[in-house]
């Protein structure tokens, strides 16, 4: 997987035949990156590809419950999970299952760092896949193109909360 030639604003590489690394820089500093991301009115916001996001619930702790449920054009999607490991302004570790492959889930480990001196945020994000075939069947049901809308989204909102 890759998104050379597609035009987006994050780099995205297969690291081995179940992972996938993505790489984005946001122009706004940690602080608000962060916000963004563990608080539940503003994570409704960009999540869904800003899509509304209807934030059932949002346990924001090691072995808390999130479930989102976005809602668009050709109905709705719920997505589930559970925090494993969270750092606050550095990591969240998550357990990531879209309801269209229950039963599949995937272990999503999101990365923050300056950029830019501080002026900028540098997300990673690693997931991994139980197996090949489902790291495949993610990419095929679209993840990184929806991926792409989202950080979109994001980039939005950051610009607002400025």
């Amino acid at each position: 997987m890759t998104a050379q030639g597609k035009n987006y604003k994050h780099t995205a590489a297969t690291i081995d035949d179940r992972t996938i690394r993505v790489e984005r820089i946001f122009d706004a500093p940690r602080d608000l990156v962060w916000r963004a991301y563990s608080e539940p009115e503003l994570v409704a916001q960009w999540w869904g590809r800003g899509n509304k996001v209807d934030v059932e619930r949002f346990e924001f702790h090691r072995g808390g419950h999130w479930r989102f449920v976005e809602h668009h054009e050709g109905g709705s999607d719920g997505f589930e999970g559970r925090f494993r490991e969270i750092e606050p302004k550095t990591l969240i570790s998550q357990t990531f299952e879209w309801d269209g492959m229950p039963g599949h889930p995937s272990i999503d480990t999101v990365e923050f760092s300056d950029a830019n001196g501080g002026s900028a945020t540098k997300i990673s994000t690693t997931s991994q896949f139980f197996n090949q075939e489902e790291c495949d069947g993610m990419a095929a049901a679209g993840a990184e193109a929806g991926m792409a809308q989202s950080y979109a989204a994001l980039d939005a909102l950051l610009e607002r909360l400025r």
